[in-house]
Parts: structure tokens; C-alpha cells; sequence
């Protein structure tokens, strides 16, 4: 007799996103500032996975007034659809500063030239370009690197009457790494400057924390923070999101299309990585690396059936993956058509983000972002009682 699963069922691979985690999450943060700190969530990269424009929804009615995007298209996708500042940290090619200054986007600038081409372009549009001047404390990556030339883009800024100068701001290498003393002499570095621009442009907003440093040290929030990672409810320390208060907003399925003996000797999968050393069934998740779920994974994860943990056995594949269900053919068989969870909860069980992580000598930012357009994203919202509503599903990257 055959069974109809329901739609959030049948999926080959589906990330179902929970919003209300994402606005409990920004809310967590914001409990940790001193009043009249903002929060900036970053929701660059499709929201870290999670997906861009439903990221954005819920950072916003949890708290965030601002919006942080890596690039001038990234930010132009959301113009249209949330009334919040939209800070571009990226670099900016000279043909999308026009189009960042028409469309009010906020620019980091590095050197005069970018902040002298974007007020001629406003000046030409009879606009005001919004910039925030970057000082590098030791990322060793955008931004100058000399007190002194990024006071004269400071500088640049403030003396055009096409330019509001918006911000000054900085970047932290090793907020995450506690005890490493480089974090506390890149924070003195900004402090000492962002003190020096404020004395002059005392409105201006000095931004430095990421996740981390808004968790590691208050004297990091400055005027505004700018949170990513820790949004999603991912841990910024690696460890374990719950251990900071934070709610893991992701969870990863699919499910058991296929049930088959495995007699001892035989295998499965490319290079026969497993040979099974006795008699045991296979199940075979339509799941793979063409959705991000990475070749490294390869005996080397656990996927959750039934509330039980199963090891993924043999070689990932493109489109699939096999686990291990045992060699009871009923308990098995038993097990076909289930929903199989990769990353998320399941009963008393639960695969993290960074479980995966560290089984891949990787960060849990990559986990995600990793996931690919294959990847429905259903998006859930909850009222904290634990009850559900599915209100969108929709293919990643489709607005």
C-alpha cells in the first residue's frame, strides 16, 4: 500500500530555514549592546545560504537597522524590498558607483579617488554620496593601512559638499581566536583613530566587531556592530551555537529513496571506499556535492533517520549519498521513504554546522554558503510554541 508525503517530504534535498530563529537571534545580539548601539546584520552571500531577501525580513524585526551586502548587486537586489541603510563592503568597480550613488547605497572607500569620483557622480545626479572610510588595523586585506592617508580620505569626504561622511570603520583577523593578543592591539589601533575623526566629525559611526568581537569584548561595539555569522545561529567560536545563546536557524534534509542489501564483500559508491564486512542494507539519499554536500564528507559524517544516528558510507557522489541502516531487513525497509536529516535536529540527536566543520578541517561559514542552487529553501516561521507555518518555497537565488 503506498503512502503521499506531504510536499516538505518529498524534496531530494531541502534547507528549511526557521526566520524566527534569524529575528530571535539579531535579538540575542542586540541584548548584549549598550543603548543606542546598531546592529548591522550581514547578508551577504544569499544570507550566508539562508537566503537574501528572507535573511533581511527577519534581521530587520529583530532588531538590525542596517544591512551589510558585499557587493553594489547584491545590495541592488534588495532596493525594492526593505527600507534600511545598505552598506556595500565590499570593492566597488568605477561603473557601479553610479549606480550605488543613485540608488543611495553606502560605499567603504579606501583612497581619495573613489570618494572624489563618487561626489562628482553626485554632484552630476544632485545626490549625496554615503561613504565610510576603512583604516586596515591588520587584516592585511581592503582598506589603507597608514593612520595618516585614511585621514585624508576622512578628510576628502568631510570636505564635500556631494559626500556625507557616514562612517569610519575597521576589520578583526583574529576575533575569534580568544586569548590572541593581535585582536586587542588591532582594537587599540581603531580606537586611537576612530577617537581622532570623531573629535573633528563627532556624528560620524565608528563600526569595527564582527559576531565574535560583539561576544568577546563590549569595548569592541563602538557605534554600530556588524553581525553575520552569529544571525544564522551559528557559532563565531566554532563550538557550539547554544552555548552562546544562539539558535541554529538551518536545517538540512533529504530522504531514504532507496533501500538495498549489501551482502559482505560487496560495495557501493566510486573507488569501492566502502566494502561491507558483513551482511547490512544501504539507504540512498538523492543528495550529493552538486548540492554542496562535500566529497570530504565521504565516511566521514552521520546522517539522522528516524531519530537515529546512521554513518554515511562510501564515496559522496553528485546527486547521492549511502548510509549504513543495519542488517535488519524489516527495521531497514522500514526506514524507506523517511526524511533524512544532514544538518539539523531530529529527536535527542542533533548534527551541527560545525560538526561538519570540523570533520572537514573547515569553518561553519562554508557550510552553508556552500549549499547549492539545487537546494530548495523553505522558509518557516514560528510563534515560540513550537508550531510551524511553510509560508514560502522557492529554488535559492529566485526572488
Amino acid at each position: 500500500m503506498s503512502t503521499i508525503r506531504s510536499s516538505l517530504d518529498i524534496e531530494r534535498a531541502v534547507a528549511r530555514v526557521n526566520t524566527s530563529a534569524i529575528q530571535r537571534n539579531c535579538q540575542r545580539l542586540r541584548s548584549e549592546l549598550r543603548d543606542g548601539v546598531l546592529l548591522c546584520a550581514v547578508v551577504k552571500a544569499d544570507g550566508y545560504g539562508h537566503g537574501l531577501l528572507e535573511s533581511a525580513h527577519a534581521a530587520l524585526l529583530g532588531g538590525a537597522g542596517w544591512l551589510a551586502l558585499a557587493s553594489v548587486d547584491e545590495a541592488s537586489a534588495l532596493l525594492d524590498e526593505v527600507r534600511a541603510p545598505l552598506l556595500v563592503l565590499g570593492p566597488v568597480r568605477p561603473l557601479d558607483v553610479e549606480r550605488a550613488v543613485a540608488c543611495d547605497l553606502e560605499l567603504v572607500a579606501w583612497h581619495e579617488e573613489l570618494v572624489h569620483h563618487a561626489a562628482d557622480l553626485a554632484a552630476e545626479l544632485g545626490k549625496s554620496a554615503r561613504i565610510h572610510v576603512k583604516l586596515d588595523t591588520g587584516m592585511g586585506r581592503f582598506g589603507v593601512r597608514e593612520h595618516e592617508r585614511a585621514s585624508r580620505v576622512v578628510a576628502a569626504a568631510a570636505a564635500s559638499s556631494h559626500v556625507e561622511l557616514v562612517g569610519v570603520m575597521t576589520h578583526f583577523a583574529t576575533a575569534d581566536r580568544p586569548g590572541d593578543d593581535f585582536f586587542a592591539e588591532q582594537l587599540q589601533r581603531f580606537a586611537t583613530w576612530a577617537a581622532e575623526v570623531k573629535r573633528q566629525h563627532p556624528h560620524v559611526l565608528a563600526h569595527a566587531a564582527n559576531s565574535a568581537a560583539l561576544l568577546r569584548d563590549p569595548a569592541a561595539h563602538f557605534d554600530m556592530v556588524r553581525c553575520g555569522i552569529a544571525i544564522y545561529g551559528m557559532d563565531p567560536f566554532g563550538h557550539d551555537p547554544l552555548a552562546q545563546g544562539l539558535e541554529p536557524a538551518l536545517e538540512l534534509r533529504s530522504y531514504v529513496a532507496t533501500v538495498k542489501l549489501c551482502r559482505a564483500g560487496e560495495s557501493t559508491g566510486y573507488g569501492r571506499r566502502f566494502i561491507a564486512p558483513s551482511d547490512t542494507h544501504l539507504g540512498l539519499l538523492p543528495i550529493g556535492y552538486g548540492d554542496g554536500w562535500r566529497r570530504g564528507l565521504s565516511g566521514n559524517a552521520d546522517v539522522l533517520i528516524a531519530g537515529r544516528r546512521h554513518p554515511l558510507v562510501g564515496t559522496v557522489s553528485m546527486d547521492s549519498v549511502a548510509v549504513d541502516l543495519g542488517p535488519d531487513p524489516a527495521a531497514a525497509h522500514a526506514l524507506l521513504d523517511q526524511p533524512a536529516v544532514l544538518i539539523g535536529r531530529q529527536g535527542e540527536e542533533r548534527i551541527l554546522a560545525e560538526d561538519l566543520a570540523r570533520r572537514l578541517d573547515t569553518i561553519n561559514y562554508e557550510i552553508t554558503c556552500g549549499l547549492g542552487p539545487r537546494v530548495a529553501r523553505v522558509y518557516r516561521e514560528d510563534d515560540g510554541t513550537g508550531a510551524d507555518h511553510y509560508p514560502t518555497v522557492r529554488p535559492v537565488g529566485e526572488a
